[in-house]
């Protein structure tokens, strides 16, 4: 099946945003599926796998950062991946423990251009020197052409994603659900 970049990143927001990730999580994670999808990774199979089995509870985590680094227990990075590469930012090179879905961190430590201590450290300089961005021309391909997902993973995420939506009424309607009636709406 073949969907557009924004397709994927709404289809993941809602699908956070019903899950109960933290606000901001959700649309920033959202974007983070799309980008993972559009790299050739499995952003929306690591995505359903984390809601499936992640804890409601679980999905606005905390964390300390001790002597050897921050021990995520095996949360999944979906939940936490912009607020590590800020930690990374303001820090400088962390070390991760017990990380599922790392390569969550992939998009944002590329955003960031900072190095995340993982399996997923995106460090572009070989021998002193820069090398280009070896993502820029995947995304640009899939803005034009559109994200070829996987269909079972993306009907597990819209799933998810339909349940922040509420059914359609009058009730719903007067309460401020749907699309408004003027672009400004």
């Amino acid at each position: 099946m073949i969907v557009s970049f924004d397709e994927v990143r709404r289809a993941a927001f809602r699908a956070l945003d019903a899950g109960g990730a933290a606000p901001g999580i959700d649309d920033e994670c959202g974007w983070a599926c799309a980008w993972l999808e559009a790299c050739g990774y499995p952003g929306l199979k690591m995505l359903g796998e984390a809601l499936d089995e992640t804890p409601r509870e679980e999905r606005r985590p905390s964390f300390t950062v001790d002597p050897i680094g921050i021990d995520l227990r095996n949360v999944s990075c979906v939940f936490m991946a912009p607020t590590l590469v800020d930690l990374a930012k303001a820090r400088g090179r962390i070390f991760l423990r017990n990380v599922r879905h790392g390569l969550y961190l992939l998009p944002f430590s590329v955003r960031a251009d900072t190095g995340i201590g993982c399996p997923v450290d995106p460090a572009f300089a070989i021998g002193g020197e820069r090398e280009k961005n070896p993502y820029a021309e995947k995304l640009a391909l899939a803005a034009e052409t559109g994200i070829t997902v996987e269909d079972v993973a993306w009907a597990k995420v819209y799933a998810y994603s339909r349940a922040i939506l509420v059914p359609e009424s009058e009730e719903s309607r007067m309460k401020g659900a749907g699309a408004g009636l003027r672009d400004n709406d």
